[in-house]
């Protein structure tokens, strides 16, 4: 058997201790990988609408602009969650529309 047959054959075997194990550990119960965000969404949500930067938002929370952007999305649906306006103002364009259009 060549240098690099072994080197292979070395190699598949320690991936599949690496699964073994790891499917092992997920059987006891213990997590796999990074850990799950703890963030309270619907607050960041509501800080957002009524106006708070995306900067203000995630130093308040402890997390990232981009996480606080992507909460936003999933939240929304909108593609651009940075220029989302807060309820008041889309209240406020929504009664200048209405009283400019009868």
């Amino acid at each position: 058997m060549s240098g690099s047959a072994m080197l292979k054959l070395e190699r598949c075997i320690i991936i599949e201790r690496v699964r073994a194990g790891m499917r092992r550990a997920k059987l006891e119960g213990r997590q796999i990988g990074r850990s799950r965000l703890d963030v309270d969404r619907e607050q960041v949500v509501h800080h957002r609408r009524s106006g708070m930067s995306l900067t203000q938002i995630a130093k308040q929370h402890g997390i990232s602009r981009a996480t606080v952007c992507r909460l936003m999305k999933e939240t929304t649906g909108n593609s651009n969650p940075a220029f989302l306006a807060s309820a008041s103002e889309l209240a406020h364009q929504a009664g200048v529309v209405a009283g400019t259009s009868q």
